[in-house]
Formats: structure tokens, C-alpha cells, sequence
């Protein structure tokens, strides 16, 4: 059917018919700025307009849909077309209107899978439930979108779209699990053992050390290397207090405000605030922290942190020769020439600068050593 030929002859009799654009569109139900568009030929009627537009100005169907008045010789040919027409015009209309829901189905899904990744916290199982809603919604819209092909097309082009859209979750997980630090949305097991949460994803495994506490820390097992009686737990922050972290402030002078300062709000304790200054004429570190020790020392965690603390200063700074820390109740005060000759291994630990796999296994690994700490705290602090 022609838009434009159709919109001129329905502007033609409306005016023979001394009618406004106003007063024929009151007349059938419809704005007037809808008549306007089918007589500037930028849309044809809706079907079930036809009649009554017919009859309001005084025409046949056949020669609305002609946009002509037919002869009558050719009145039967141009009904048969326009019948034609009609229908394809018909199940186009409808193919748009199915492809517009579609495709809405395919957008709504996307952004309910988004919008749950984005608002729900990333242990909660609501997140993977409405995500996969989500898919599914997409999913049917593909399907939906893809009617008109043929039965094999159709599921090759579905098949392939579940597989990315399920990879990509995947993939986005794990970028969020990486760079985010956070439990993995689409794991298949989660398994609680005292203070961790083991997560079982797919191609790697994520443990949440100290879950739900200031010093919690994640573990990416890409390699499923761990179990949870290998996996390295200590009772700080792994991330931020591990020696792959602090390294980086390895310094041979004390004094340095920047990165002694840096260095301590690493490690433990820093959690509960602290100020430091520096004993330049003695090479020393006084620091003060803003809490009780034992009011936080469940567990004999101030007498692990401060062993951690001191080897760690020692080791990468290389000139302190005393530090002191102090608490709202207690003091406590440690030398290097103490450590050097009492610390179990210590030279192995600073052997060529500072050896990170020995600083793990002669110090990260013993902080959980009960026996451990309670001797070497006495021998070092008392």
C-alpha cells in the first residue's frame, strides 16, 4: 500500500467534505495530529479505523485503500489486491509489534540481571536467582526475535546466546571477585569452617578469611591449590598486612614520615587507629594506638599482632633499633638486637634484603602457633 497516495486522497475528501482535521478526527475517535500523520503519509490507519474513516467520508473501502476512486471494471482486480495488502500490511504490523515485544523482553532481562548484580551484596543468593531470571527473560526474547528463521538457525542462535549470556555472568563475577574483593555470586558450594567461608565456584574457589569482622581478607584459589588446611589464614588482614603488600615500604632509613606512617597502617592494629612519631637521635618508633589492649585481645591478638608488627618493621626498616607501643593501659617496648638474637630464623627471613616465602613460613605461618607466641612474646616483650 502507498502511505503518501493513501494520505492525499484521505486529505482530498476530508476537504470535499469541508471538514477540519479536528472535526474528522473527533468524529472516529483520534487526535487530530493522528489524522495529520496519515495524510502527510507517515502512517496508515489502524485496521479497525478503516471502516468507520470510510464511511465519514463517504468512499469505499476500496478506494480508501487504493487512494483512487476505482472504475468499476477494475473495482474486482483492486479489491483482490488491496485484500493482499492488507494482509501483508496486517502481518507486518503484527511481526513489528512482536518484534518491539521481543526485543523489550531481551532489554528488561538484561537489566534486571544488572540491576541485581549492582543492588544485592554479593553473598546473598538473591542476586544469582534474579540474574538468572533475568537470563531467562532475555533468553525468551531471543527466542521470540529469532520466529522467522528457520528451525536450525533458530536453535543455533538460542543455544549460542544462553552460552555467551552464562559465560559472561560468569566472566563478570569473576572480575567483580578479583578487583572488588568480594564472594562470588554464582558459587555451587559454600562450605563454613570456624572463621572462613570456602566458595566454590566454577574453574576456582574464593576463601573469605575472618568473615564478617574488621580484618576480613579474600583468597582466589585460580589454581584449586588450597583446602581448607593449607589455605593461609592469619588473624589480620591478609591483603593488606601480607608481606606481598608491605614490601613495597622497604626502606633503609627510619624517618621517612610517608612511608613509615604507610607502613604502620598496614599492619595490624591500625584497624583501631594510631599515631607514631619517630626518635630520630635513638632510631626509634613510638607508636600509639587509640584503644586498650585488652580490650581487643580475644585470643592473644595483641600479642600476635605486636610479634607480626615488630619482625615486619625490623625487616623492612632497616635501621630501627627500638619500637614502643603504647596502649591506653599498657606499654610495650621491643629491640632489634632482642629480635635478631631470640626470633627463631630471623636471619632466614632477611637473608639477600628479605626473603617473602621464608617471612611466610618463619612468621606469617607461626602466628597461629599458640605455644609459639606465648614463648617468643615472653622472651622478646618481657
Amino acid at each position: 500500500m502507498d502511505n503518501i497516495k493513501i494520505g492525499k486522497y484521505i486529505a482530498e475528501n476530508r476537504k470535499k467534505k469541508n471538514m477540519t482535521q479536528e472535526q474528522l478526527a473527533e468524529k472516529i475517535g483520534v487526535t487530530s495530529k493522528t489524522i495529520s500523520r496519515w495524510e502527510n503519509g507517515n502512517y496508515m490507519p489502524d485496521i479497525s479505523l478503516l471502516k468507520p474513516l470510510s464511511e465519514e467520508l463517504d468512499i469505499t473501502l476500496n478506494d480508501l485503500l487504493s487512494g483512487e476512486k476505482v472504475e468499476k471494471e477494475k473495482y474486482q482486480e483492486k479489491l483482490e489486491e488491496n485484500i493482499i495488502n492488507t494482509i501483508n500490511y496486517s502481518n507486518k504490523k503484527v511481526a513489528e509489534k512482536n518484534n518491539s515485544i521481543s526485543l523489550l523482553l531481551v532489554v528488561f532481562g538484561v537489566l534486571c540481571t544488572i540491576t541485581a548484580m549492582s543492588i544485592f551484596p554479593s553473598d546473598s543468593s538473591w542476586g544469582g536467582i534474579y540474574s538468572v531470571f533475568g537470563g531467562i527473560i532475555s533468553f525468551i526474547g531471543i527466542c521470540k526475535l529469532t520466529n522467522k528463521f528457520k528451525r536450525c538457525k533458530r536453535l543455533l542462535i538460542c543455544t549460542t546466546y544462553l552460552i555467551v549470556f552464562m559465560i559472561a555472568l560468569v566472566i563478570i563475577d569473576y572480575i567483580s571477585v578479583v578487583n572488588i574483593h568480594q564472594a562470588p555470586r554464582f558459587s555451587y558450594s559454600k562450605i563454613y569452617n570456624q572463621n572462613m567461608i570456602e566458595y566454590k565456584a566454577p574453574f576456582y574457589n574464593v576463601y573469605r578469611i575472618n568473615y564478617d569482622t574488621k580484618n576480613e581478607y579474600y583468597i582466589i584459589d585460580t589454581e584449586k591449590k588450597y583446602t581448607q588446611d593449607t589455605i593461609p589464614v592469619v588473624p589480620f588482614n591478609r591483603e593488606k598486612s601480607g608481606i606481598d603488600n608491605i614490601i613495597k615500604y622497604k626502606n633503609k632509613y627510619v624517618g621517612n614520615n610517608s612511608n613509615d606512617g604507610n607502613l604502620l597502617n598496614s599492619l595490624p592494629l591500625s584497624e583501631y587507629g594510631l599515631v607514631f612519631e619517630i626518635d630520630s637521635e635513638n632510631l626509634g618508633l613510638i607508636v600509639d594506638y587509640h584503644i586498650t589492649d585488652w580490650y581487643i585481645n580475644d585470643d592473644m591478638y595483641v600479642e600476635r599482632a605486636l610479634i607480626y608488627n615488630s619482625v615486619s618493621i625490623f625487616s623492612l626498616i632497616d635501621n630501627v633499633q627500638y619500637i614502643n607501643y603504647n596502649f591506653a593501659g599498657k606499654s610495650y617496648k621491643i629491640e632489634r638486637t632482642k629480635v635478631q638474637e631470640l626470633y627463631p630464623n630471623y636471619n632466614k627471613i632477611n637473608e639477600n634484603e628479605i626473603n617473602e616465602d621464608n617471612f611466610n613460613i618463619y612468621l606469617e605461618s607461626k602466628i597461629n602457633d599458640d605455644a609459639f607466641i606465648k614463648d617468643i612474646f615472653n622472651k622478646l616483650f618481657m
